[in-house]
């Protein structure tokens, strides 16, 4: 079998020969640690991207099948982007920058995770229809213009790219990126800014939130039109955080899941019927609107401080609910007896079907190499039929 037929066989609770071992990317930070133990090359570790060749490359030599974020398009949205500027230095180095969505962050040399944020340019009508509204209107060339990363080169979607995902013999699954219908606005407006809106001015939120959602429609209406054929469809959201969603519940049910339903329904009438979201933190209370508006696989399902898994999901939804991810990363800097715990703990769960273990984010710095090859061997190992 390949890795796309083991993946598809997994989802759709279908016989397989072994599981596939799949990853989510690595921080750049781990990927310079392990170049300068001369495990890889520094190119390669500096050059690192979701389903490029160099992502290839590095899963092979750690003993991974494929990383899941393997994507056609990306969910960045604002065409085109704002240009990132630096408005002010600090005395202590420190520079507040403009970056490509708008906001200005606090950027501090040898800082890493997410920066500060300091203001909007989205926070009124005036700011939407001066700077954004223009950004996010449909434009062929978003797509025709668009590399496909097949994991062995890459492929300008005119010029190749679009036979590459015409093909249903590739060896790894392909996903269609549908974009973001809620995580992306709360990245232009912020927490803050959203909140307020949602009671300040709900008719600008809507006009946004409709505005943002035609455009992944009518991106998506292209590329499948083009008759691109892909394992599965994903959306990007990160609207939820270590205690539960950014937003309302209820509101995000009302506002956003009708949305989510005619996309889904669009990629479902193209024969695709997996539709994976990667929202970090904890999403149990957001859940009900993805699957009843056709969303099924929840992908990295973080372990985490509550202890997210898909066990309890299945309990209480039944088979509808898949998932990817749920192997708990902390493991890589432990040792080996620490990873052969968290595989036994994965086994009942992989019983269950529907589910294919991941590392549950990016592998983070303090992974050791020689843990993370044997964890891939032992899965192996472990999970063939």
């Amino acid at each position: 079998m390949t890795n796309r037929q083991r993946a598809m066989a997994v989802l759709n609770y279908e016989e397989y020969d072994r599981l596939p071992i799949v990853h989510f990317g690595y921080w750049e930070e781990t990927l310079v640690k392990w170049a300068n133990e001369g495990h890889i090359n520094m190119d390669d570790a500096i050059s690192w991207g979701d389903g490029t060749p160099v992502c290839k490359r590095i899963s092979d030599k750690l003993g991974f099948d494929f990383a899941w974020y393997n994507c056609f398009l990306d969910f960045g949205l604002l065409t085109p982007p704002f240009e990132q500027v630096v408005m002010k230095e600090r005395p202590d180095g420190s520079k507040e920058v403009l970056n490509p969505d708008g906001v200005v962050t606090l950027q501090k040399e040898g800082a890493h995770g997410i920066p500060a944020e300091i203001s909007h340019t989205l926070v009124d009508r005036k700011s939407w229809e001066e700077h954004y509204k223009h950004r996010l209107q449909f434009d062929e060339k978003c797509v025709t213009e668009a590399t496909v990363n097949n994991g062995e080169v890459f492929l300008p979607f005119s010029e190749g790219g679009l036979n590459f995902l015409k093909d249903k013999n590739r060896e790894n699954p392909v996903g269609l990126m549908l974009g973001s219908l809620m995580g992306r606005i709360r990245d232009f407006l912020g927490v803050v800014g959203l909140s307020y809106m949602m009671m300040d001015d709900e008719e600008l939120l809507d006009e946004i939130i409709q505005t943002v959602s035609d455009f992944c429609y009518d991106r998506a209406k292209f590329v499948l039109a083009q008759g691109g054929k892909f394992d599965f469809a994903h959306y990007w959201e990160d609207i939820c955080f270590k205690n539960g969603p950014l937003i309302s519940p209820s509101v995000f049910d009302a506002k956003v899941g009708p949305q989510y339903k005619r996309l889904n329904d669009l990629v479902k009438s193209y024969g695709i019927h997996i539709i994976s979201l990667d929202c970090d933190g904890l999403i149990d209370a957001l859940i009900p609107t993805w699957l009843n508006n056709g969303v099924n696989t929840m992908f990295p399902i973080e372990v985490g401080t509550w202890n997210a898994s898909i066990a309890p999901w299945r309990e209480k939804y039944g088979k509808e609910i898949l998932g990817v991810g749920g192997m708990n990363k902390v493991v890589f800097a432990r040792d080996k007896e620490a990873i052969a715990q968290e595989i036994e703990r994965l086994k009942p769960l992989v019983e269950l079907g529907g589910f294919i273990p991941s590392p549950d984010h990016r592998i983070a710095p303090d992974a050791k190499w020689e843990n993370v090859q044997y964890y891939c061997e032992k899965m192996r190992e472990v999970f063939c039929k």
